[in-house]
């Protein structure tokens, strides 16, 4: 079945109907990962995106479920040069497009992806539809991308009641740490990285007051990553202020990030076609050290607004010098705009999980 892309510029791409035959309109991204796809596709921060696959050849080694970084396929739409039919994977357990079905996510295949990604570079991130509609009208179906904006994702993608989750790994008779995790769009890893190292993780939904957090008296804080425009959180920026005023440790990870930022007045602005990846550089400020990052995020803080006398920077992007990371001063707070809990990795930034299991030990 044919389907087409249709760009808010005005661009239209014909290809192949992959996944549920239905009508999606999105904002347009792309991810530039060559592996991966399933933790792509099951991760709660591209809710309300339509993601683009640049790596030509996606679904060839498979799915297994239990790398899944959630319960479901978030992003409404998927766009790829070619959907492998057959896969080869001791693990695997179901077909690409099988998924896609099964989560009734409409995508397409056979478009030329490498000429939709330099549009999206060179005029930023916009809107399309993607249709099986050969009788589609252009204009009508311009004039509604221009109107397409999105919106309440956070809410969407949180969980709607609290899970505790226990240490994965042999305490020895220690006490557990306790970390309170918001779920702002959580994936799975962020959870098991500090249950790995023997944490008792309770995930809160997103719009959890500050005081049930910290009536539980949590070792730690934990923000997650997330979707959507940071300042439209602006009651969970709120309750994030609250968490900040505390001396509970606290590491936020991309949305949360921006919110802390946005909790201490700093400013946030949309970028022209964001990170998306899993190739990005971060440069270490202190140790001058650069590591490979996982990266999926839209908006970024503005250096410009962080005052010196409550942050410093921490991480910067090698590629374009934006912030990557905030430490606070005076506070056991720390915040990074990239993922050191990447599945499928890279793997480099693990290390700012054990610095903030050190933060927690030295407040006990």
């Amino acid at each position: 079945m044919k389907a087409f892309l249709i760009l808010e510029d005005g661009n239209v791409f014909e290809g192949e109907s992959i996944g549920a035959a239905k009508e999606v309109i999105s904002e347009i991204v792309f991810n530039t990962s060559m592996t991966g796809y399933l933790e792509v596709l099951t991760d709660p921060s591209y809710a309300g995106q339509a993601v683009t696959m640049t790596y030509p050849l996606i679904g060839n080694y498979g799915v297994c479920y239990d790398d899944m970084e959630s319960l479901k396929v978030w992003p409404d739409g998927y766009i790829v040069r070619e959907i492998s039919r057959l896969d080869s994977n001791f693990r695997s357990e179901a077909g690409i497009e099988e998924v896609l079905k099964k989560h009734e996510i409409p995508g397409i295949a056979g478009i030329d992806t490498r000429a939709l990604t330099k549009i999206l570079r060179e005029k930023g991130t916009m809107n399309g539809m993607i249709t099986t509609n050969e009788n589609f009208n252009k204009e009508e179906v311009i004039s509604k991308l221009k109107e397409y904006k999105v919106t309440g994702v956070v809410r969407k993608v949180s969980r709607t009641e609290k899970e505790v989750i226990e240490p994965m790994c042999d305490m020895q008779g220690k006490t557990p740490l306790n970390v309170a995790l918001l779920d702002l769009g959580t994936k799975n890893n962020i959870a098991a990285s500090l249950a790995r190292r023997g944490c008792r993780v309770t995930v809160y939904p997103a719009y959890t007051s500050a005081e049930e957090i910290l009536d539980t008296n949590p070792d730690g804080i934990m923000l997650s990553n997330g979707p959507g425009d940071p300042k439209e959180c602006t009651e969970i920026i709120a309750e994030i202020k609250k968490l900040y005023e505390t001396d509970t440790p606290i590491f936020a990870i991309c949305l949360g990030h921006q919110l802390m930022a946005l909790a201490n007045g700093f400013d946030t602005s949309k970028m022209v076609y964001g990170h998306r990846g899993a190739n990005h550089p971060v440069k270490d400020l202190k140790t001058n050290r650069v590591y490979i990052s996982s990266q999926n995020h839209g908006y970024v803080v503005e250096e410009d607004s962080i005052d010196p006398k409550v942050a410093e920077v921490g991480f910067i992007n090698a590629n374009d010098k934006t912030i990557e990371g905030l430490n606070y001063i005076g506070k056991k707070v720390f915040t990074v705009q990239f993922h050191p809990e990447a599945c499928a990795g890279p793997v480099d930034t693990a290390f700012l999980f054990d610095r903030f299991i050190e933060m927690m030990e030295v407040s006990e």
